[in-house]
């Protein structure tokens, strides 16, 4: 792997969000069909798989009080800007709101399960009179396989298209952590900047989540906790109080960005808030956070990669926390022994205690998540592995999660 490579995953995994990631991936799809259609339709159908639906299904509309996937299949078709991305239901007007809710009492609108599909997968079909385009998005909430319009493709990404062979390259094992480090160390630092646009927004969100007690209004109360002396202003809880404050923020339907890693907007939370935390009680430079940074997230795209065929259940956050929890270690200097073995003592702390089943974007999960990514390197760095059933004491790091991941 050179670090060219590794820079063009992280830009096509780290992605800026607005809202819930499958609710912004559905009206995505929906706007690349209506743009296709020049704005023109009658009816939507979306299909999606089955974890899909039960993520996106409560999701809040950005700056609104409406709910459903529907809802957001409509709203993206009627904006119809698919260059905004994930961004695409931020600002929602109230004349875009007033249509949105009109179309779905007078026309069609349906989403349907497919259980058969796993991954992410999303189809919309969006038809005016005799015309029809049909939509597909799969694997990443932004990856788009194929648009046809009235049966004939006008675009189609081949198989082996770059976005699938970078993704699959993290599969390989002749990929090491320790190889993915030596290479982010070397790189210039600019290269990583942009980077730091994630841990501005994700911070930004943290500080609204606080001064606004959004969500659970977890976030602010462990900041309560804190300024009264309750709590100690210590690493460990200034992770956990910026951590939740972001995922209260997230979750709140405010129109605020924040940055997702891997198709997952916990993850992005998880991997950059503890960290930026960490750096924050360190003083360290720009060019050590945003290295520290790459790290995290790269671990955090490389263990999900790896474990992508998992449900959600099992892998999730124990991914982003790994990640987390080795650009901490590596942030107080530890060494490749430490860094390894924090990502042991994450997967000893969390596998099997919080699942993906949209409990954990909310900030009392996050917050134990961003505990457990700091003590675990914490523990590394002094020596303590916690014992892993199943696993041989000389095994490395790369073998326990391809285990893992079984």
């Amino acid at each position: 792997m050179n670090y060219n490579l590794l820079l063009n995953i992280l830009r096509a995994e780290v992605l800026p969000a607005v809202g819930n990631l499958e609710a912004g991936a559905i009206a995505l799809a929906a706007a690349y069909a209506s743009e296709t259609l020049g704005g023109r339709f009658d009816s939507i159908s979306i299909i999606v798989n089955a974890k899909l639906n039960t993520d996106g299904a409560a999701a809040v509309i950005p700056g609104t009080k409406e709910t459903g996937l529907e809802i957001a299949a409509v709203l993206g078709a009627i904006r119809r800007q698919p260059e905004k991305q994930l961004s695409i239901l931020a600002h929602i007007t109230t004349e875009e709101l007033k249509q949105g809710k009109g179309f779905l009492k007078q026309k069609e609108v349906t989403v349907s399960i497919d259980d058969s599909k796993m991954g992410l997968w999303i189809e919309a079909y969006l038809r005016f009179g005799q015309e029809e385009c049909h939509v597909i998005i799969k694997d990443t909430h932004t990856n788009v396989v194929s648009i046809t319009q009235n049966g004939q493709f006008i675009f189609k990404q081949d198989e082996s298209g770059e976005t699938a062979k970078e993704r699959t390259v993290f599969q390989g094992d002749e990929i090491h952590i320790e190889d993915m480090i030596s290479i982010i160390e070397k790189m210039p630092w600019y290269e990583m900047e942009f980077l730091l646009d994630g841990v501005e927004m994700n911070y930004f969100a943290a500080e609204i989540g606080i001064a606004k007690k959004m969500g659970l209004g977890i976030g602010a109360f462990f900041h309560s906790l804190i300024a009264e002396g309750v709590l100690s202003d210590d690493i460990v809880n200034y992770a956990k109080m910026l951590t939740a404050a972001a995922a209260d923020a997230s979750m709140s339907g405010e129109n605020i960005k924040f940055m997702s890693c891997a198709g997952n907007g916990s993850y992005g939370i998880t991997a950059i808030v503890p960290v930026y935390a960490v750096s924050k009680k360190l003083h360290v430079s720009k060019e050590r956070l945003a290295r520290a940074i790459a790290i995290s997230l790269g671990i955090t795209i490389y263990f999900r990669v790896r474990t992508d065929h998992l449900p959600a259940l099992c892998s999730s956050p124990v991914s982003a926390v790994s990640g987390a929890s080795a650009a901490i270690t590596w942030l107080m200097n530890g060494d490749s022994v430490m860094v390894a073995n924090s990502i042991k003592n994450v997967i000893g702390n969390l596998a099997g205690v919080i699942g993906d089943d949209g409990r954990s974007k909310w900030g009392t999960n996050l917050s134990i998540a961003a505990a457990v990514a700091v003590e675990s390197s914490l523990m590394a760095q002094h020596h303590i592995v916690i014992p892993i059933h199943g696993s041989m004491p000389d095994e490395t790091i790369e073998q326990m999660i391809k285990k893992f991941g079984k």
